[in-house]
């Protein structure tokens, strides 16, 4: 059978269709971290509502910790299934494991929303987001616990469940909006085709998205670009003062809201460089496997968005660099040859392998390949490809790091080596061709 979700944005993309009613009522959304994370940020955004967590952990069963027997919710209130006496819980195991996953709790918010309390959902319309549904238990007690702080309407919102678990939820809320409730169910990832664990790095990135040290108003714009005969959508910001531009190019299935390049942007920002993160694919085209690797098509919406940055006047002026991911990368590298607006190239667990050899020897803008040390096949890709290129062409490994840069501390390093050289290289005079090669 089909999957019918490509990954958990396409996820949202329709359910934020299917809760279109609620557009305009301002929403609270309540995502279930950290699968529902992702949800709820496109959610929240396409809804024009708000974004927080609703924090509940799972209570395992003595002998299988993985069979839920209840859940704990924030205030410390116990949820217990009908089944924890059979499963051989007593009192004694319960306080205990309640009291330990409690700690979890508080340490996640204190991690994942320091410098804010928690969005008080009395009176509001309150949707309750995860990517799916196995056993119900985590979403029961979410429920439960926000139906104590006395919502004005409660709504349970997921992707795909299982059928029974609709059933246990359906009462604890006014409303229930599900889109796939197959009987074959067996695991949530069964129903996408991309479902890689989200960090604590891209929860954390997701909640500020719209608070905190997002871009203000006056910095941030919004733009659309024209790329052959449609349009692409980016989110411009130009901090005071900014010494460059810095055009995303994302890679496959991601695009302007990925939590990681808005990471990076925010640290480039704060060093004074303006950022342009464009979804170089339509909706409806995102939607096509194939598109999403398809360079020649993404290095065409590179050079559009590089073409519209040099024809408007609060931009023409600054010095370019191209920052690229995975796929992206490759579109960045193609789309900087013969172009000396761009001064710079920062791939990020790139694929230069996928640039005609003949046109990476054209590459001369300094390049900064950054791969993860445990990223094995891509490193040597990239090693190979930089004893390819014939300009400035720079290899930094992270170590232990993996193609995403999940990793503590990893995404960190990678914002900080594309700050520093981006500085290095933008406030240069235009970079000369040159063939001397730099490694790391």
């Amino acid at each position: 059978m089909p999957r019918p979700f490509l990954d958990r944005a396409d996820a949202a993309r329709q359910l934020a269709q299917a809760l279109s009613a609620f557009r305009g009522s301002h929403p609270l959304v309540l995502a279930i971290p950290r699968g529902g994370v992702p949800i709820g940020r496109i959610l929240a955004d396409t809804l024009g509502g708000e974004l927080d967590i609703v924090l509940v952990r799972k209570l395992g069963a003595p002998f299988n910790p993985e069979f839920a027997i209840g859940a704990v919710d924030e205030r410390g209130t116990i949820h217990l299934e009908s089944h924890a006496r059979e499963a051989r819980a007593n009192a004694a195991f319960i306080r205990q494991e309640a009291a330990r996953e409690l700690e979890l709790i508080r340490e996640r918010r204190r991690h994942y929303s320091p410098e804010r309390a928690r969005i008080d959902p009395a009176g509001r319309t309150v949707i309750v987001v995860d990517d799916g549904l196995a056993t119900g238990a985590t979403m029961r007690a979410a429920l439960s616990s926000i139906r104590a702080m006395r919502p004005g309407r409660l709504v349970c919102a997921v992707p795909v469940a299982a059928p029974e678990s609709l059933r246990a939820v359906e009462d604890l809320c006014d409303e229930l909006v599900c889109l796939e409730a197959p009987q074959d169910f067996y695991a949530v990832g069964q129903f996408y085709e991309n479902f890689l664990p989200v960090g604590d790095v891209e929860v954390v990135e997701l909640l500020a998205g719209r608070a905190g040290d997002a871009p203000s108003p006056a910095t941030l714009r919004h733009v659309r670009i024209r790329a052959g005969a449609g349009e692409i959508e980016g989110d411009l910001n130009v901090p005071p003062g900014a010494t460059g531009l810095v055009i995303f190019a994302h890679g496959s299935g991601s695009g302007r809201l990925s939590p990681r390049n808005r990471f990076v942007a925010r640290v480039l920002n704060q060093a004074g460089l303006a950022t342009l993160l464009c979804d170089l694919l339509t909706v409806e085209e995102d939607q096509d496997q194939a598109k999403r690797f398809d360079i020649a098509l993404l290095t065409a919406r590179v050079e559009a968005a590089i073409d519209w940055a040099a024809s408007d006047d609060a931009l023409r002026s600054l010095p370019f660099g191209l920052f690229g991911a995975s796929t992206g990368a490759a579109a960045a590298l193609i789309a900087a040859v013969g172009r000396p607006s761009v001064r710079a190239v920062v791939s990020r667990g790139g694929r230069p392998d996928l640039v005609p050899a003949d046109v990476l020897a054209r590459v001369t803008a300094p390049t900064l390949l950054i791969v993860g040390g445990d990223d094995t096949d891509v490193l040597m890709l990239n090693r190979r490809a930089q004893s390819r290129m014939s300009g400035i062409a720079r290899l930094m490994v992270v170590p232990e790091a993996t193609h995403l840069f999940e990793e503590p501390g990893a995404l960190e390093r990678v914002a900080a080596l594309a700050a520093h050289w981006f500085d290095a290289q933008l406030s240069k005079m235009p970079a000369r061709s040159t063939t001397r090669r730099g490694a790391a």
